[in-house]
């Protein structure tokens, strides 16, 4: 299913959005300041596929542009863990490692889906928060917070696993990733919870999900040069959906699955 042409708005503005923090925070005057400019670039685009939304038994699909430091997928000053989990590393030591994060929440249209009816509509915006990490060979812990600063009050995610560099040679790098998600109440209030008002409109029962483990999830990112400047990226992931949120009567489906396929440009500026 595709995307409604508000939720395509909002998706290309959170992506543009997160591209332009990207270029921000690594402006010649912050990153100067840091003793790092970044001079390597990478561009290009990638296509996605996820849930409608949340819960949703439904796929959408859209189309993504891409603008990142070169070196995100490892252990580069800009890492990019996902829209709302874009991590700047500041400090690192001793194989830890601790900076803010910044990021997009998409929101959600009670037309993205039937059980959505009358729940209204819940607006995105920025992410902020923070992010620590501890390294040690192929294997990275990390906990990375964010939480949403501008537009509804939706509370905030904190996100925690494994990671492991599963293969890197010239030709092909491969991570891996199991993990969960912790949410708080104001997060499983506006995107899994019914109030009494919501109740009578939309004809769903009243529903209180409570601040808990949201989800546990697997996936894998790969990145594989196909030219000297070149490069094709895949990533996959798998969420099983768990406790309260479970539960609601807004979930179709537990099992979530998500994807994307891209190709980018790398480039060097400042030279």
């Amino acid at each position: 299913m595709l995307m409604s042409i508000q939720s395509l708005k909002q998706s290309l503005a959170g992506s543009i959005g997160v591209a332009a923090m990207c270029c921000a925070m690594t402006s010649s005057s912050w990153a100067t300041g840091l003793g790092w400019v970044p001079t390597e670039w990478e561009a290009g685009g990638m296509v996605l596929t996820a849930p409608t939304y949340e819960g949703s038994r439904k796929q959408r699909v859209i189309g993504v542009p891409l603008l990142f430091p070169s070196g995100t997928e490892g252990g580069g000053r800009v890492q990019f863990k996902g829209p709302e989990d874009v991590r700047f590393k500041l400090l690192s030591l001793y194989g830890f490692q601790v900076g803010p994060v910044a990021g997009w929440r998409f929101g959600r249209e009670e037309d993205d889906g039937v059980r959505l009816r009358g729940l209204g509509d819940v607006d995105g915006g920025l992410v902020l928060g923070a992010y620590a990490a501890y390294s040690a060979g192929v294997l990275t812990a990390y906990a990375s917070y964010g939480h949403q600063a501008t537009g509804d009050e939706t509370g905030g995610q904190l996100r925690f696993g494994l990671e492991a560099q599963a293969l890197n040679t010239r030709s092909l790098t491969v991570t891996a990733l199991v993990g969960a998600t912790w949410a708080d109440d104001d997060y499983m209030g506006a995107f899994f919870g019914v109030t009494p008002g919501q109740s009578v409109r939309s004809g769903l029962a009243a529903y209180r999900a409570e601040a808990g483990i949201k989800d546990v999830h697997v996936g894998f990112s790969a990145t594989m040069p196909l030219a000297d400047r070149w490069s094709l990226r895949l990533m996959g992931r798998y969420s099983h959906l768990v406790g309260d949120v479970a539960d609601s009567p807004v979930v179709e489906r537990e099992g979530q699955w998500s994807g994307g396929l891209g190709l980018t440009y790398r480039f060097s500026i400042g030279r």
